[in-house]
């Protein structure tokens, strides 16, 4: 067996990708000194990327053979698979855990931490794959990070975006320095997986939640590559640690990065920052800002989930080799930090599963979940490392251009802007009721793993709803939605639900994921994404002669109706020069007009009820 030799700990040199030049990209770092641990690695065993020193990926065929080699070599790793693709693909998964913990039930018995690391959600994005079979070598065949598994089971996604990987070409990101070819952002239905977590349209995200649902991870790994300027960070990220975040889980994040994960980092030759974006794109001194995730985002779906994802964005302007081991370190890193301290993780992951369980024990109209979160003005002085630069009128845009030297490292005084503050907040109810002709919205909520009940008789109750102002549609479709805007009224009414009526109790652990999905202010619920647009449709017309007659009886049998329609033609010019919207005036407040229209047909239970009620199936949807 022949093998190349290593040191345990050396010195990588980083070198600008061949062809790099050829589309006009800055050029990068000369030479970057970064610590990788590592051991003489069996020739056979080198990857893909190693083999060509970093200038390929693997595609996918290639990349399920080195995991099955590993899985063959080694009885701490299982290979599987968690879906198909709609090209027909298997959705991979390795399973990495020592002491047999290859399930969820196994896991639990033996007081492990699930982790799961997901790669090439954008399949363009791939150096967290290739970081991730590095990283899984090292455990089983070099063993040089065999300890990781001493609290932890690996579920580690290699592909995700497994469709997106094979539409593989050197013209899939035009600003990313290697590898020579790569995937495409999106799956062959053009989906972005990455905003698809609550909506769950692509097959894709359905066999993920089944995935989590039947593993529920205590800690998540969402590995990318960002687009920017070119600046000396190689490593950002991002974890909620914001007013809307469970405060356990968040306080679990900002201690285990800043007091470990951060300056081990720094130790291993990496310049970090938290993941942001600049003010002003051509001026670092206006300042930069970071801000939170709604959860049509992984890292953000996650988070109501009772869990606490780091997001992780190497800088697509450096050598693939920096990108690389810039996943692989920041993964060791943070799973060493949790073996140190598993207990840490798991009481604070029950905690914020019982806080959310909590949250359906009783209505208190003083108590308000944050939904959203919206910049604030709070800022902190900032060492922005960037590179010099200089700008000049390009002749092509017309528009000033930047140009960056990369040989001239820059640190620039600017301010940092990290605050945020809830801007969305809503009372918990019960309960949610959602009626039986919904069934989308029904399916959807077992697919995420909610615990349902369906009504096994008709059900009359006072119910909190809303109905809606100012509908906007936007005006084109995002993500093969079509999204809407509208002011939300609360209203109280008393209904009937029928039987087949699908009930969503509070108290259970995805409270916050029923809040988000059901409450149509929240980022990305599913009126936002457009699941009841119909409610918004007018379905009956009347004719304008009819209309006319309509509208003398009612001004003649109701004077203050007449007081108001007059005092309208009076103050309003556009009312009072539009006939239709005259007429409409009346047809809106008659007997004829439809009365759900604009109104939610979802009801929130704010106050104890008794009904019978049969506990749904879930097995279908891979919820344990």
């Amino acid at each position: 067996m022949r093998l190349i030799p290593a040191r345990l700990r050396f010195v990588v040199l980083v070198a600008a990708v061949a062809g790099r030049a050829a589309v006009g990209l800055p050029q990068t770092d000369n030479e970057t000194a970064l610590i990788l641990p590592s051991a003489e690695v069996p020739a056979e065993w080198l990857t893909a990327a190693e083999r060509t020193e970093f200038r390929q990926t693997p595609r996918y065929e290639e990349t399920i053979a080195y995991c099955r080699r590993l899985a063959e070599a080694s009885d701490l790793i299982r290979y599987t698979t968690f879906g198909v693709s709609p090209e027909g693909r298997d959705l991979p998964l390795v399973i990495a855990g020592a002491d047999g913990a290859f399930s969820p039930a196994a896991a639990r018995a033996a007081g492990k931490q699930v982790v799961l690391v997901q790669n090439c959600i954008h399949a363009g994005e791939c150096a967290g794959k290739d970081a991730s079979l590095m990283l899984l070598r090292d455990i089983v065949v070099t063993q040089t990070q065999k300890a990781l598994l001493d609290h932890v089971v690996l579920l580690v996604v290699p592909i995700y975006n497994v469709d997106g990987h094979e539409r593989f070409s050197p013209y899939s990101r035009i600003n990313q320095n290697g590898p020579a070819e790569m995937g495409w952002r999106t799956t062959s239905r053009n989906f972005n997986l990455n905003r698809d977590y609550i909506k769950a349209d692509a097959v894709e995200t359905r066999a993920w939640l089944r995935l989590w649902n039947e593993w529920k991870p205590d800690l998540h790994f969402d590995n990318h590559t960002t687009d920017g300027g070119d600046w000396q960070y190689d490593l950002m990220y991002a974890a909620d640690t914001h007013p809307a975040a469970d405060p356990k889980i968040a306080r679990w994040l900002a201690q285990t990065l800043d007091e470990q994960v951060l300056p081990a980092l720094a130790d291993d030759g990496h310049v970090t920052a938290p993941y942001f974006w600049l003010e002003d794109s051509k001026d670092p001194t206006k300042g930069i800002r970071s801000g939170g995730f709604s959860p049509r985002f992984a890292n953000g779906y996650v988070s109501i989930r009772n869990r606490p994802s780091i997001l992780v964005e190497t800088h697509m302007l450096k050598p693939y080799r920096t990108q690389v081991i810039a996943h692989y370190n920041i993964m060791r890193r943070t799973l060493e930090a949790l073996n140190r301290a598993p207990e840490s993780l798991s009481s604070a992951v029950a905690a914020a599963d019982e806080a959310a369980s909590r949250l359906g024990d009783s209505y208190d109209p003083a108590v308000k979940l944050p939904l959203a979160v919206e910049p604030t003005d709070e800022s902190v002085p900032f060492r922005f490392k960037g590179h010099g630069y200089r700008r000049e009128l390009s002749e092509v845009s017309g528009d000033v251009r930047i140009i960056y030297d990369n040989s001239a490292p820059l640190k620039t005084d600017t301010v940092w802007y990290p605050g945020l503050k809830v801007s969305t907040a809503v009372t918990p109810p019960l309960a949610y009721i959602v009626p039986p002709q919904w069934t989308e919205v029904i399916e959807l909520a077992q697919v995420h793993g909610l615990s349902c009940e369906r009504l096994a008789e008709p059900v009359e109750l006072e119910v909190e709803s809303y109905r809606f102002k100012e509908v906007e549609f936007a005006g084109k479709p995002f993500e093969g939605r079509s999204r809407i805007k509208a002011t939300a009224e609360p209203i109280v009414e008393r209904r009937t639900y029928r039987a087949g009526s699908v009930l969503i109790r509070l108290n259970q652990p995805e409270a916050k994921l029923a809040m988000h999905l059901f409450e149509p202010e929240a980022p990305d619920s599913l009126v936002s994404w457009g699941s009841f647009n119909t409610i918004f449709e007018q379905k009956e017309y009347a004719e304008d002669y009819v209309l006319e007659d309509l509208a003398r009886r009612m001004l003649a049998q109701d004077p203050a109706l007449r007081e108001e329609f007059e005092q309208k033609v009076h103050s309003d010019p556009q009312f009072a020069g539009n006939a239709g919207a005259r007429l409409d005036f009346f047809y809106r407040r008659s007997p004829y007009w439809d009365e759900r229209m604009n109104v939610y047909p979802l009801g929130r239970v704010t106050t104890p009820f008794t009904a019978r009620t049969e506990a749904m199936s879930s097995a279908v949807h891979g919820r344990p």
